[in-house]
């Protein structure tokens, strides 16, 4: 009867250790198999770009993960901004719009029409409906005609 040795834990984990260290087929194998990230193939194999280009871009890939991973509330707290506001901007935009709109139809209507019994609130009633495409300024011409 064969009768293995018993393996000292000391020994098995130096001959790991120095297997792993050998460049034995096994490992040659793993590291062939490891191949380029797509885009380096693209832009710096087959199209040929610096190096220095691709030792750039590592670091600053490197410089911006850890900025994620140090700073992740002041990021998340910039992008709710810049998110509310890119939101907020077209209401923003068109009540600018609007105002002004109505300005320019309050002064056109008394300028042009020459009505001094009108109230204010009825000017802004048609000041408001001449910036939506509305005729109203022109039936009042006729009503006095």
């Amino acid at each position: 009867m064969n009768k293995k040795k018993p393996i000292n834990s000391k020994e098995a984990k130096k001959q790991i250790y120095l297997d792993q260290k050998m460049n034995t087929p096994e490992n040659s194998k793993k590291i062939k198999e490891k191949y380029l990230p797509w885009w380096v193939e693209l832009l710096f194999v087959q199209i040929g770009l610096p190096d220095k280009l691709l030792i750039q871009i590592l670091k600053t890939k490197k410089n911006v993960k850890e900025l994620i991973k140090n700073d992740k509330k002041s990021l998340i707290t910039f992008l709710f901004v810049i998110t509310s506001l890119t939101y907020f901007f077209p209401v923003i935009q068109h009540a600018k719009n609007k105002l002004n709109c109505e300005a320019i139809a309050k002064n056109y209507i008394i300028k042009n029409k020459n009505i001094k019994e009108i109230n204010k609130q009825e000017l802004k009633m048609l000041s408001t409906n001449f910036c939506y495409g509305g005729e109203e300024i022109y039936e009042i011409e006729n009503l006095k005609n």
